[in-house]
């Protein structure tokens, strides 16, 4: 699988911070130079019937009513989500994202062409990047070739956007910077629905598209897609945490569109990770009294994206264009709860850099044969280090 990876051949993946006038200027294809790197499970197939099409609150009795999978080291076992408790010790840190999920699907037209509008990321400059997609019946959508430039796109209520230009290398890109006449996240709330793929059975209302740990942004800025890996949380589940003496350290990265057709690394996005969850997860680790668990990869992006080559922490803010493969490793995060992802999605490499290839390959083995469910509304696996196997100080989980 070809993939964009900044700095590839061992340089640094390059980090939009704050102070940074990169800031200034809009966000591109993610990196400079390409790299083939294979995902660990491109052999694997999983049948269509373990996509979760609904969420778990119309298949069982609340959101944490998911199973979990969890990987120590090599290790795999079954449990309920509800037992994550157990799973986890006083001291140790969960990093959650903070981003709410924006109703981002708008239909429109160009021409005489219908169309749906996906609003993926707002660039530094005020555009948006949009994708086009071809309604397909049912409420799902199709692809559609990107563009073209100069292209007026007619919204509800009199609206509308203007295409310029790709935001890939390619003319045939799926994103496009647009114009847009009027304040995106007010069309959005008037207009707007959640985006949704074709493995699901119906529209959701945005609340199942919501964790219990989003919050609204002053600018109305947010996610185009779920971080899903913390919608199983429940108040009740994460009074429990704190109760047991976990910790919780939240950080944003708004995401943007992703693809169901091309597994291609994400483009910049948008975080923040602030002073008090850089000093937390700092004086954890410096004491060796927990492990900083990532909730969801967007996490682990937006963490690894402010820790330096010495693995502390520190404030930043802006874009980030990091892509975390095994090549690169991580520096700060010992573990992942994470949904169970497609067997040649780049998140994986991710995956990879956390967990080691073989006990990746392992926990997915066994979540194929104990049938569970993939995707937003599906079951999660939580990879933890194997710690009679690692040193206590050691910054990288590769084996």
């Amino acid at each position: 699988m070809a993939l964009a990876v900044p700095g590839a051949g061992g340089a640094e993946p390059a980090t939009a911070a704050a102070d940074s006038p990169a800031l200034n200027a809009r966000p591109g294809w993610a990196g400079t130079a390409a790299v083939a790197e294979a995902t660990a499970l491109e052999a694997l197939r999983v049948p269509e019937e373990l996509s979760a099409r609904v969420p778990t609150e119309q298949r069982g009795a609340g959101r944490d009513d998911v199973r979990l999978l969890v990987s120590r080291g090599r290790a795999v076992t079954h449990h309920a989500f509800r037992e994550l408790p157990e799973q986890l010790r006083a001291g140790d840190v969960l990093v959650v994202n903070t981003s709410m999920t924006l109703p981002a699907a708008v239909n429109g037209r160009v021409g005489g062409e219908r169309v749906v509008v996906h609003f993926s990321t707002r660039g530094a400059d005020g555009r948006w990047a949009v994708e086009l997609r071809a309604p397909r019946g049912a409420g799902v959508t199709g692809p559609r070739p990107g563009g073209p430039a100069g292209a007026v796109v007619r919204l509800p209520g009199g609206r509308a956007l203007v295409l310029e230009e790709p935001l890939g290398p390619a003319a045939g890109a799926r994103l496009w910077w647009a114009q847009v006449q009027d304040r995106v996240p007010e069309l959005l709330r008037r207009y707007g629905r959640p985006i949704r793929y074709g493995y699901t059975d119906r529209d959701q209302p945005l609340s199942a598209y919501r964790t219990v740990f989003a919050v609204d942004s002053p600018d109305g800025s947010g996610s185009a897609e779920m971080p899903s890996a913390a919608r199983p949380f429940t108040v009740p589940l994460v009074a429990e945490l704190v109760r047991r003496g976990v910790l919780f350290a939240p950080l944003s990265l708004h995401t943007g569109v992703a693809s169901a057709e091309a597994h291609e690394p994400p483009y910049p996005e948008r975080f923040a990770v602030p002073a008090a969850t850089a000093w937390l997860v700092n004086a954890v680790r410096a004491a060796g009294s927990g492990r900083v668990v990532a909730v969801g990869t967007t996490a682990v992006r937006a963490l690894e994206s402010a820790a330096g080559a010495d693995g502390v922490v520190r404030p930043a803010e802006g874009w980030t264009d990091l892509v975390v493969t095994p090549r690169r490793g991580v520096r700060v995060v010992d573990g992942l709860l994470t949904g169970l992802h497609e067997p040649q999605a780049s998140h994986l490499l991710m995956l990879e850099a956390v967990a080691g290839r073989e006990a990746l390959r392992r926990g997915y083995e066994a979540a194929l044969q104990e049938r569970y469910l993939w995707h937003e509304f599906g079951d999660v696996h939580l990879i933890l280090p194997d710690e009679e196997r690692n040193a206590p100080d050691c910054f990288s989980n590769e084996w």
